[in-house]
């Protein structure tokens, strides 16, 4: 008996260690994502035949702590080390990228030329018109692709085929005009109400999460994506997308599945970002 139960230990530690050296190496505050193809049907990309690998991505917007630790200010309007960096633009974002990667040890993603011009931007707005390539194969911080970041929005393969990232009940899991306040507001978006309620953005995670265990996608703050914006009335380089909605805008730019876009060189107070890692 005693030798059958020692059998039995040591049999179910060795599963135990296989198990464990499958799993990928785990990294703070960033979360696995097992790529595949999207199981969300409410997504952009559902029935595309788009195929992702496997990467990591924040498991909450990049907060003004992280932000002032790599970068040395914080550009917020809203003051907090755990409320999320805003103010910031799509340059700012990919430098801080790089340099959290410097920071690390990590190969930077991006090569950043700041002293060409970028051809392929027409937007006429952007001063800044950064040439930002990328180093393919890097193992450094990035932002998320659009196809990535609404893939891991979804809940990835453990999708329950939600409209919002973790749930169909926005006030569940997101930050927006209505709830961001002193007071839930009711009736059609109002500026003047949003601004006598004291709107602002929340501290990181105190939403529920979606399935994989990722917070923020909807609402706080709206997110850069590393994409130009592109639909079927233009393919011009003119916008970088964002995603995920913000706490000032309104339900529907919460959904999954809403394509935002902003100049480059733009910023606002609802405009922050989370970081990507390969495999």
């Amino acid at each position: 008996m005693r030798k059958l139960l020692m059998f039995f230990l040591i049999a179910t530690m060795l599963v135990i260690s296989a198990c464990s050296q499958d799993k990928p190496e785990p990294k703070d505050n960033l979360v696995f994502v097992q790529g595949g193809t999207f199981k969300n049907n409410k997504t952009n990309f559902a029935g595309r035949n788009v195929t992702l690998s496997n990467f990591y991505i924040g498991k909450y917007e990049v907060t003004q702590k992280e932000w002032e630790d790599v970068m040395g200010n914080n550009p917020s309007g809203f003051k907090g080390e755990q409320l999320p960096v805003e103010m910031v633009s799509w340059y700012d974002a990919v430098e801080y990228c790089n340099q959290r990667s410097i920071q690390e040890g990590l190969k930077p993603h991006y090569n950043i030329d700041k002293g060409t011009q970028d051809q392929n931007n027409k937007n006429d707005n952007d001063n800044i018109k950064w040439t930002v390539t990328i180093n393919e194969g890097t193992n450094g911080y990035r932002l998320p692709t659009e196809a990535e970041w609404e893939y891991a929005a979804s809940g990835g393969q453990e999708s329950k085929n939600y409209t919002y990232s973790g749930s169909n009940n926005a006030d569940k899991v997101a930050w927006y005009w209505k709830n961001a306040g002193d007071k839930i507001l009711t009736g059609d978006w109002n500026w003047p109400a949003i601004e006598s309620n004291k709107n602002k953005t929340k501290s990181i995670g105190t939403q529920q999460p979606n399935e994989l265990g990722i917070y923020d996608m909807s609402g706080n703050v709206r997110e850069w994506c590393w994409d130009w914006y592109s639909d079927a009335e233009s393919q011009i380089p003119l916008f970088r997308v964002v995603k995920g909605g913000g706490w000032i805008g309104g339900v529907n730019n919460n959904e999954i599945a809403f394509r935002g876009k902003f100049d480059a060189n733009g910023f606002g107070p609802d405009q922050g970002f989370r970081v990507a890692r390969g495999e």
